[in-house]
């Protein structure tokens, strides 16, 4: 009762939207990818599902974040709960939404280590909790240490990378969605 429908989300729709808005073909896509052109279709037509990392890789392809294609799969909600319950064993590491929909704010947990030579960068301001474990966060040229509790605060525009630094590491973080425009330029001088 108040839960969000039970059904798997179908980001093809969100993925074409994007690709069609940077006017670019599925070719071109792929190339930027390393992904094919039928898996592309595939996808953009909701017939395969994109693992996380593929998902990622279509995501950078679009200049976007999965966490973007993600939200603009699924409707809007006012209210929502995202149970923990149901979630099925997956190898790490996993990436889970917290926020679904076209919303203000995205979170996402992350559990485990990811792509540690990824490099983020958001328009949007970030914050970085960890839940569980510890990791290593390198920004603006420092590195910073976190720990079970921790936060990062980090300002939109700032380069950043991070890796999980003990097993079972769970990471959330929570921004400011990318649509939002929350940095407003500042004039130059």
């Amino acid at each position: 009762m108040g839960d969000h429908k039970e059904q798997p989300l179908r980001v093809g729709a969100a993925v074409r939207r994007r690709r069609r808005a940077l006017e670019l073909t599925l070719a071109v896509v792929a190339a930027r990818s390393g992904l094919s052109v039928p898996f592309l279709s595939q996808i953009e037509n909701d017939r395969a599902r994109p693992s996380t990392g593929s998902l990622e890789k279509v995501a950078d392809a679009l200049r976007t974040t999965a966490v973007e294609l993600l939200a603009a799969a699924d409707p809007a909600c006012s209210v929502d709960v995202v149970r923990a319950d149901g979630i099925e064993p997956q190898p790490q590491p996993r990436t889970r939404s917290l926020v679904r929909g076209h919303h203000q704010m995205h979170a996402s947990e992350f559990t485990g280590d990811h792509d540690a030579g990824r490099e983020f960068q958001y328009r949007n301001d970030q914050l970085m909790y960890v839940a569980d474990g510890a990791v290593e966060i390198e920004a603006e040229g420092r590195a910073y240490r976190l720990g079970r509790g921790d936060t990062l605060y980090l300002t939109g525009g700032v380069r950043h990378r991070w890796r999980a630094t003990e097993s079972d590491t769970r990471v959330v973080v929570v921004a400011v969605a990318e649509h939002i425009e929350a940095v407003r330029d500042r004039p130059r001088r």
